[in-house]
């Protein structure tokens, strides 16, 4: 088969305040032509670098990177500007982004073959097979506002495809999809691609992707540390590279029990590490609604919501129907259910950001419904964290400098927010990349800096949706460690909306919505719900 990608000892680097950042230190892998790749590895490794290359918007400062043919290293400006063009496509993860509100979905689809001049019939009857291959057939005029999160983001894989490109690039698509959500976008990328004869390369933490991909390689320290192929006999091939230098996986390594120093056997087709000394006990595990006895009655509740209504007119449905729950103080709440279940239109109107069509909300003894946009503005300063889906970091301010422009804003002293924003980032996991613009970092530490200034605010109501959306296994385990110690230990109320299980094992309650209401089959009885 013909080699669509051919990458040689690249080497790619971020700008950063005191330094340049090293993102891919002689980085070499092949893709053949309509092979679908997945890229895996922890926030930072250096995938989402290596897509800008392959996009042509970041040229890497040594090395050979040849696509289809295109020399990308020796490309003039204008020439990566006809390449991306003529050869490549784009998927995000934040895909209503890529959406616009006021078009139909097949108008959306066909919106960059009439930007390429087809003719408009042809450009819809390609948005409309396209539509019926994903399952959509029957949603060509509806508006993104009108499409739960899983049809969002086929639609925006359609639009991506539409044109035909060679080459599609696939950046965390499934990190804000519940897994039933996820599996159908996995699955109908994989048909696509296959129909289509594309070919693909898909950066992601997500597990399942390694059942749909050709091949899958592990990305660490902006190296290409392993394989995996579908079918193999062999679980992974490990890298070498051509100075004998043996890549494992750090993972694989903390499986074995091997840290420090491990002891070196050679025989005739093998190298085998032996762990050397005891092998450490495991850290023991914090299950879910295990907590220290509570004395005393129990505590009044942070926030009542009762018959909660909030509709949308280009909705046939309402987003949220007649929800009534509990939260209690110094607990972590997990919201769940399907993408378009009503998580977020939830989590805006318990913070003040929207206001329901019926119902009550009543928040640290405040009738949201009763106060005025300055009133609810005031009252989130002085008590309400948000961690949003998208972060919303300012790009060229530091790690560290977003997190102070937060506290900052709510009146919080010099000293004390940087002193608190140093702490915040440490919790986290960020401290030496306390300096770095925001632009510089990952989807996975951007999103972790969104945390940290969430947590640097001390609010006694914190709201998080999907905070680890972005986050490799590593960092869903860490934030979701820290959720739950800022409700046991230091009395936070948090309601997290995720799909994630590493936060719903720790969670005190699962809220679970479906079509807009109260799963009370699903949802866990430790909630507190009351009657009104």
């Amino acid at each position: 088969m013909a080699e669509a990608i051919r990458a040689h000892r690249l080497f790619a680097a971020h700008p950063a305040r005191g330094g340049t950042v090293v993102a891919l230190q002689s980085l070499s892998l092949t893709v053949e032509a309509g092979e679908l790749l997945a890229v895996i590895g922890p926030s930072g490794s250096g995938k989402s670098t290596l897509l800008r290359c392959l996009a042509g918007r970041l040229r890497p400062l040594s090395g050979e990177l040849d696509v289809f043919g295109a020399a990308l290293h020796e490309l003039r400006d204008r020439e990566l500007a006809a390449y991306r063009a003529a050869t490549v496509a784009f998927v995000q993860q934040h895909y209503a982004r890529s959406l616009s509100p006021d078009l139909k979905a097949w108008e959306m689809i066909a919106m960059r073959p009439r930007v390429l001049g087809w003719p408009r019939r042809h450009a819809r009857a390609r948005a409309l097979e396209l539509l019926e291959r994903v399952g959509l057939g029957d949603r060509a005029d509806a508006l993104r506002t009108e499409l739960s999160g899983g049809e969002q983001q086929r639609v925006a894989l359609c639009a991506a495809l539409a044109a035909n490109p060679r080459l599609l690039l696939a950046d965390e698509v499934t990190g804000e999809l519940d897994d039933d959500a996820g599996t159908r976008v996995l699955a109908a990328l994989r048909e696509l691609a296959a129909v289509e004869g594309t070919t693909v390369v898909l950066v992601t933490h997500d597990p399942k992707a390694t059942r749909v991909a050709d091949r899958t390689v592990t990305v660490r320290d902006g190296r290409v540390t392993g394989e995996l192929r579908r079918g193999a006999t062999d679980r992974r091939v490990v890298m070498i590279d051509d100075g004998g230098v043996l890549r494992i996986d750090p993972d694989d390594l903390a499986a074995a029990g091997l840290e420090g120093e491990a002891g070196l056997g050679v025989t005739d087709g093998a190298v085998v590490l032996r762990r050397l000394g005891e092998r450490p006990a495991p850290a023991p595990v914090r299950r879910r609604g295990v907590q220290p006895a509570r004395v005393g009655p129990a505590p009044p509740p942070v926030t009542r919501a009762r018959d909660v209504v909030r509709r949308f007119e280009s909705r046939r449905r309402p987003a949220l129907d007649g929800v009534s729950f509990d939260l209690l103080p110094g607990r972590l709440h997990v919201l769940s259910g399907p993408s378009g279940c009503g998580k977020t239109t939830l989590i805006h109107l318990i913070g003040g950001l929207d206001r329901p069509d019926a119902g009550t909300i009543e928040v640290l003894g405040h009738a949201l419904d009763g106060m005025t946009r300055a009133q609810l503005a005031a009252w989130r300063r002085e008590h309400v964290a948000i961690v949003p889906q998208t972060t919303a970091l300012v790009p060229f301010l530091g790690a560290l400098e977003n997190v102070e422009l937060a506290l900052t804003v709510r009146g919080v002293g010099s000293h004390e927010a940087r002193t608190r924003s140093h702490e915040a980032l440490a919790l986290i996991g960020l401290a030496e990349a306390a300096r770095r613009p925001a632009a510089d970092l990952s989807a996975g530490q951007r999103q972790r800096v969104a945390v940290a200034r969430a947590v640097a605010a001390e609010p006694k109501l914190l709201l998080a949706d999907e905070p680890t959306a972005n986050l490799d296994e590593k960092g869903s385990v860490m934030v979701a460690g820290l959720l739950a110690e800022l409700a046991h230990e230091h009395g936070v109320t948090i309601l997290c909306a995720t799909h994630d299980e590493s936060v719903a094992r720790r969670a005190d309650a699962v809220i679970r919505l479906r079509n807009g209401r109260l799963d009370d089959a699903a949802s866990d009885e430790s909630v507190g719900r009351q009657p009104a």
